[in-house]
C-alpha cells in the first residue's frame, strides 16, 4: 500500500489572526472628520451663545490629519493670523473659501484660527480656535499596553472616519476571504 500524504497548511484563523492584529493596530492611525458645529453648521451664533464654535473645538480633541467640514450657505470660512482673528479681520487670509461646504486638512500641531469672512460674522461670533496635538509616540522601550498610571486617550467619538474604516473593514474582509479560501 502506497504511504499515504499529507498536506501541512496553516489554518485560515493561523493566518487570519495576524492580520486581524495589523489591521487593529492601524486603526488608531486612522484621520477623522469633524463636522463644524455638528447639526448648526457654519453660521452665525444665536445673540447669548457666541462662544458656539470655540465650545464645540474644546468638546473635541484634534490630530494631525483631520479634518474639519464646514456646511453653509451664502458664507466664507477662512483661516488667519492670531492677530487677525483677535480683531476679526479678514484682509489677508492664509486660506479662503466660500463653496458652502469646505474641508480643511490639520496639516500641523498647533493653534488653527477660524473666522467668517462675511462682514460682522466674525464680531457676532463666526470663529473658532481648534487646537491640534501631534499623535503621541510612545516612548522608547515602553509598555505598548499601557498601564494604569498613563492618562487616558482623548475622546475623539464625535469625529466620523467613516471612510477610512470602511477601507480598513473591506481590506480585512477581503483578505479573510481570499485566505479562507485557500483551504476549502
Amino acid at each position: 500500500a502506497a504511504p499515504e500524504l499529507t498536506q501541512a497548511m496553516a489554518s485560515p484563523s493561523t493566518i487570519s489572526s495576524p492580520l486581524l492584529i495589523l489591521l487593529l493596530l492601524l486603526i488608531p492611525s486612522v484621520a477623522f472628520e469633524f463636522d463644524v458645529g455638528d447639526e448648526t453648521g457654519w453660521a452665525v451664533p444665536p445673540e447669548k451663545k457666541a462662544q458656539l464654535y470655540n465650545q464645540w473645538a474644546s468638546r473635541n480633541r484634534f490630530q494631525v490629519g483631520d479634518t474639519v467640514r464646514f456646511e453653509y450657505k451664502k458664507d466664507s470660512v477662512m483661516v488667519v493670523s492670531e492677530e487677525d482673528y483677535g480683531s476679526c479681520r479678514s484682509s489677508h487670509p492664509i486660506f479662503f473659501s466660500n463653496s458652502g461646504e469646505t474641508e480643511y486638512k490639520l496639516s500641523r500641531p498647533g493653534l488653527f484660527y477660524f473666522i467668517s469672512g462675511v462682514s460682522g460674522h466674525c464680531e457676532r461670533g463666526q470663529k473658532m480656535i481648534i487646537k491640534v496635538m501631534s499623535h503621541p509616540e510612545p516612548p522608547p522601550g515602553s509598555n505598548q499596553t499601557g498601564d494604569s498610571t498613563s492618562p487616558a486617550s482623548p475622546d475623539r467619538s464625535t469625529a466620523a472616519a467613516a471612510p477610512a474604516v470602511a477601507s480598513l473593514v473591506g481590506m480585512a474582509a477581503f483578505v479573510l476571504l481570499m485566505t479562507s479560501s485557500l483551504f476549502e
